[in-house]
């Protein structure tokens, strides 16, 4: 977007605003308030999202303004000629009044230049949402806003005041949206810059049916690097840039890509939108494809099996530690079982007992405890986290057990999924074909297309397609063939394997 040389000047001096509030926050403040400010270049590519309007009155909502970066970039898109409005009002919300000054300093600039009339907002955004939607008459055309990131507890004030509109969620950034999403105009534009996390998983569902009945999704940018959104602040998190129209009917999806927030290598395409949500799909994951091309994946007739139609079961590992913390034990004992934890996987072996972890290695099988485990047998098992360091986010390794001797029974930590059949272990090469093929590059890039986690739910891998029981079979007695086994070795075995006629 062209922007006049005044107004050019104008953004770089309420960046350079940003940059010095930003390094004078701290980082327990920034964390407290889950208060991370807009840097300017994604605040004017949020603003060129907004379609030229066809009305001539604009009332903008900011919620969570900061210091203004969003609205004024929104405003000087309208100082121009695609967003002539004959009236801009803006309410601006923001909670830290230490940033009120400079807030009041940013819009102020824009009063000579805009029709444009404001109201900084000092109040809670949650609460004055919940009472305009079930009390007020205030409705708005459009929506600007980088919400506040950070956890509801379930028995929270937050979540109480959510449920009377009707909204179900477990994070600001989502209860944020949802509020704006329900104080618009019909056709009313919102744009935000969210986390990736709401678009697959358990816990989102309800926000995600909130806004596909409520809204049809324009526009989705997603940046390629999880660090660059907020790089000044030090966020590892996928972020993406979101526009939704309000009681408008779902068409096409607009995908962009860049590498980083310089958007330098801008990359867009359309998508009908059941390939960003697939019609069979009751959890609602909201898919971003990065290509106009199907992936490997999709493009294999073989790869088209449900785990219930190989008779493989996926489950997170039942020991909650904390909750068992008297039964646990640093190193094995007489009447002890193995605890497995994702720390004990490395490279695809097992290092068991391993010293030197702060985690125990045992845990006492009893009567309390034995309902925990599974029997000592075969299994595939995938961390549910990755590192920040990790370039893959599907880990998975076989649990072998020759490793532990002739231990009865196996104790699987919270953070590992494990895959079984009936809650028994899997057959010797289904387990190494198993995870051979969730180690693939095609898996990686697959997954990638529709979580923007690091971490790795049982339930994401229900929903992932496999190919045949035989053929992961197969892919297991070749692997345990190979005495060395490299990515690209690996991958152009899967490769073969589903070219095969």
């Amino acid at each position: 977007m062209e922007y006049s040389l005044r107004g050019k000047q104008m953004l770089s001096e309420i960046e350079q605003t940003r940059l010095q509030v930003s390094k004078n926050t701290g980082a327990n403040k920034k964390s407290q308030l889950g208060q991370f400010l807009t840097p300017s270049r994604i605040a004017e590519f949020m603003a060129s999202l907004f379609p030229v309007p066809n009305t001539k009155r604009c009332d903008l909502l900011d919620a969570g303004a900061g210091i203004g970066s969003l609205s004024c970039a929104f405003l000087e898109r309208c100082s121009g000629s695609d967003l002539g409005f004959d009236e801009v009002r803006l309410t601006a919300y923001e909670c830290d009044e230490s940033l009120h000054s400079n807030l009041e300093g940013s819009l102020s600039k824009y009063m000579t230049r805009v029709p444009l009339s404001y109201d900084i907002a000092a109040g809670d955004f949650i609460e004055n949402a919940v009472n305009l939607i079930q009390f007020g008459h205030v409705s708005y055309t459009h929506a600007i806003l980088n919400p506040p990131y950070k956890k509801i507890n379930s028995d929270s004030r937050y979540r109480f005041l959510l449920r009377q509109t009707g909204i179900e969620t477990v994070n600001l950034y989502s209860a944020f949206v949802a509020l704006s999403v329900s104080l618009m105009s019909r056709g009313g534009q919102v744009v935000a810059i969210i986390p990736r996390s709401f678009c697959n998983g358990p816990y989102y569902r309800p926000f995600r049916e909130y806004l596909l009945e409520r809204t049809a999704i324009r526009h989705i940018h997603l940046f390629e690097s999880r660090k660059m959104a907020f790089k000044d602040d030090d966020v590892l998190q996928e972020n993406i840039i979101i526009r939704l129209e309000c009681g408008a009917q779902q068409g096409r999806v607009t995908i962009s890509t860049s590498s980083d927030d310089s958007f330098a290598d801008l990359s867009t395409h359309e998508y009908p939108f059941e390939k960003i949500i697939f019609p069979d799909d009751k959890q609602r994951f909201i898919h971003i494809p990065t290509s106009p091309d199907e992936s490997y994946i999709e493009q294999s007739s073989k790869i088209c099996h449900s785990l219930k139609d190989i008779g493989i079961n996926v489950s997170t590992g039942p020991v909650v530690d904390f909750r068992l913390r008297e039964y646990l034990r640093d190193m094995p004992e007489a009447g002890t079982v193995p605890l497995l934890y994702p720390a004990h996987f490395c490279d695809n072996r097992i290092e068991w007992p391993k010293v030197g972890i702060k985690k125990p290695n045992a845990i006492l099988l009893n009567a309390d405890t034995e309902k925990w485990f599974y029997p000592n047998g075969y299994y595939c098992v995938v961390r549910r986290f990755s590192s920040k360091e990790e370039s893959r986010r599907i880990v998975a390794s076989v649990v072998n057990p020759t490793n532990f001797g002739d231990v009865p029974m196996l104790g699987f930590e919270n953070h590992l999924n494990l895959f079984h059949e009936d809650k028994r272990g899997l057959s010797r090469y289904l387990a190494h074909g198993l995870t051979m093929y969730l180690n693939t590059t095609a898996v990686d890039e697959q997954f990638r297309r529709f979580s923007g986690h690091t971490q790795v739910n049982a339930t994401d891998l229900k929903l992932m397609k496999y190919p045949s029981r035989d053929a992961l079979t197969l892919l297991g007695e070749w692997a345990m063939s190979q005495t060395h086994l490299s990515q690209t070795t690996l991958d152009d075995k899967f490769n073969a394997l589903l070219n095969e006629k």
